[in-house]
């Protein structure tokens, strides 16, 4: 918690302050002592490690929730070009580069390189957008891109998973796998939204409070979980996704009113003027909306971290006494840069191509799930492992203040020749 707050303070995504306090945890326990082994013996928990499996559950349950199908469905032919042109490049580029340079390992190792630099992180993307308070065609093609391979990335993840678990890899097998990983998507999110307004009515009328708001939410992400694991034998995170994609703000309709919601509205019909008015109702409207979000956020903000301190605490920084490990990790980087900004070249005309690339080059969560998965299975051993992991901790760090940087040029880029001549003038004085 202290290494997100603390990379917060740089302006840089939290995650990254809390898989590099995992690794300086993980460091601990290779020093000798009372404390290196009370370390060691904390890592191999039972209970810590259920906790992190809590925690990305909930994350790609709140991811989930926080993407709108119907908005989805309105991304436009370049999102989905940009997506697909995000997804091919960098995976192609990991399994070529970790085949040449890792030569004589199972084919399944050089797919999981690549997979790891699948997705983009669509939470650290968005955050700098956020903060920038920058709306444009380039970032709803970014944000759009990201959701899509978000879910391409998922579907790779559960037929990796299928295969991993099946210890064999063949055409069949594989096809075998993308269908039920598919099938399951598709079909669980059909059912769940034809049947989620009943369910959340039957809740309702138990009791219409938060509390059982919440329950209804933690009972769809944990069936579809389960569901996922037990039905399509898919990693459980792949039906929490979908359960988020299915509870819309409508299926909670019959519940009670937030207070903050409440208030906001009673102060819209006291205070006097027209915009001031509307501005209150769309915050109430919002804080209504996002009301669900606000309550799993409560509990996924506890065990989420969990999920990255224990990945950085799985690296073995003695693997890095090896010159080969940096320079394949390295490389890698390279590739996985290169393969994200490729991408923006496929937003057509008229964008900041650079801004579209930048935007989708962090790899974050996703690619810390697919790196963590691997080494669960067995796939991937300490060192590809650690190489896997400074891939996405480079790619998460570097991202950000490229964004940033590709942000102003737009923004001055759209300022008016008079304007822009002026801006460079205050600058040039202050």
């Amino acid at each position: 918690y202290l290494g997100g707050s603390a990379a917060k303070k740089i302006k840089q995504p939290p995650v990254l302050g809390q898989l590099l306090a995992g690794v300086g945890v993980g460091a601990v326990a290779l020093s000798q002592g009372a404390l290196g082994h009370f370390v060691r013996s904390t890592m191999t928990d039972s209970i810590l490690h259920f906790g992190a499996m809590v925690g990305v559950i909930l994350l790609l349950f709140k991811s989930g929730l926080e993407e709108n199908i119907h908005e989805m469905k309105e991304v436009g032919g370049r999102a989905t070009v940009v997506a697909l042109v995000g997804v091919v490049l960098p995976v192609a580029g990991g399994i070529g580069f970790t085949y040449f340079f890792l030569p004589g390992l199972p084919m399944l190792v050089y797919v999981f390189f690549g997979a790891t630099l699948a997705a983009t992180s669509v939470g650290i993307t968005a955050a700098v957008f956020n903060d920038f308070k920058y709306k444009s065609t380039e970032t709803r093609i970014v944000l759009g891109a990201a959701v899509v391979d978000d879910i391409i990335g998922l579907v790779i993840l559960g037929v990796l998973s299928a295969v991993a678990q099946g210890g064999e890899v063949s055409g069949s097998f594989i096809a075998i796998a993308i269908v039920k990983a598919v099938g399951f998507l598709g079909i669980s999110i059909l059912l769940g939204r034809l049947l989620a307004p009943s369910i959340s009515k039957g809740f309702s009328r138990l009791h219409s409070g938060p509390e059982m708001k919440m329950a209804l939410a933690l009972t769809f992400c944990a069936v579809y979980a389960y569901g996922a694991k037990v039905l399509a034998g898919l990693e459980p995170i792949v039906g929490a996704f979908a359960a988020g994609l299915v509870l819309d703000a409508v299926h909670f309709e019959k519940f009670e009113e937030p207070q903050f919601s409440k208030d906001v509205k009673e102060a819209a019909e006291i205070v006097e003027g027209q915009r001031a008015k509307k501005r209150l109702l769309k915050i109430a409207s919002h804080a209504r909306e996002a009301h669900v979000e606000e309550l799993i956020d409560g509990i996924a903000m506890f065990f989420m971290p969990l999920f990255f301190i224990i990945t950085g605490m799985a690296v073995d920084l003695r693997v890095f006494q090896d010159p080969q490990v940096l320079l394949l990790a390295g490389g890698l980087t390279v590739v996985a840069f290169l393969g994200k900004y490729a991408c923006g070249l496929a937003a057509g005309k008229g964008t900041n191509k650079s801004l579209v690339g930048f935007g989708m080059i962090p790899r974050g969560e996703v690619g810390l799930i697919f790196a963590n998965l691997g080494k669960s299975y067995g796939v991937l051993d300490e060192k590809s492992f650690a190489i896997a992991v400074v891939v996405v901790i480079a790619t998460t760090f570097i991202a950000p203040p490229l964004i940033a940087r590709a942000i102003k040029q737009s923004k001055d880029d759209a300022l008016p020749e008079t304007k822009r001549q002026g801006a460079k003038a205050a600058a040039v004085a202050e």
